[in-house]
């Protein structure tokens, strides 16, 4: 049986209706709260109907987190998302962990990203597709700039990486989950310090 092709001009209605569904939970959940954040709502804001969003997800968690991916993603233009590398650990991973504290204290992404966080822990199937589309892809480029350190002599060969990756990044989104102090670029310099001092060779 031969597939059926999908016309261009649906094609792009499909994408632009993804596209204001995406933009409409993202926007909604800042001010509403995960809480009180509907399909219904969604909807009507994207101007669409309920079936479309159900067609393409099958809870708001789910959508949530397509919103939250298609922000950090956008305006990347096929980049790899590569840890910079200019020879200097310390001070690339400073760079990034800086970054990091940018983003968690925007108060645009606030929001969005506890509710996703909130839904992590109660959807095992959410878990995994995050794990699997976001955390493990992040991950792994992080071990690498980890592992070009590791040829350089700046780490151990026997560190382990992704107790390495936890040990520098886990910190700034601890204390920004639990609210359990300032999130400034000073702290993240401070992870930075201290945990490769723990890291680095021990003839160093």
């Amino acid at each position: 049986m031969p597939t059926q092709k999908v016309a261009p001009d649906a094609s792009r209605r499909s994408q632009t209706a993804r596209r204001a569904i995406l933009a409409a939970a993202f926007d909604l959940v800042g001010e509403l709260g995960y809480a009180r954040l509907s399909i219904e709502g969604i909807a009507a804001a994207a101007g669409v109907g309920k079936q479309t969003i159900y067609r393409w997800w099958p809870s708001k968690g789910a959508l949530l987190f397509d919103a939250f991916l298609a922000l950090t993603t956008e305006g990347q233009d096929g980049q790899s998302g590569a840890l910079p590398d200019t020879g200097d650990l310390a001070a690339d991973l400073k760079v990034v962990l800086r970054a990091t504290v940018a983003e968690l204290n925007d108060p645009r992404y606030d929001q969005p990203m506890r509710a996703l966080h909130t839904e992590i822990v109660h959807d095992p199937a959410l878990a995994a597709d995050y794990a699997k589309r976001l955390d493990e892809p992040m991950r792994e480029l992080k071990k690498e700039r980890l592992r070009a350190a590791q040829r350089a002599g700046q780490l151990a060969e026997d560190v382990e990486l992704d107790v390495a990756v936890d040990m520098l990044f886990g910190p700034v989104l601890n204390r920004w989950l639990q609210r359990t102090g300032p999130l400034t670029p000073e702290y993240a310099d401070q992870v930075v310090d201290t945990a490769l001092r723990g890291l680095r060779p021990r003839d160093r």
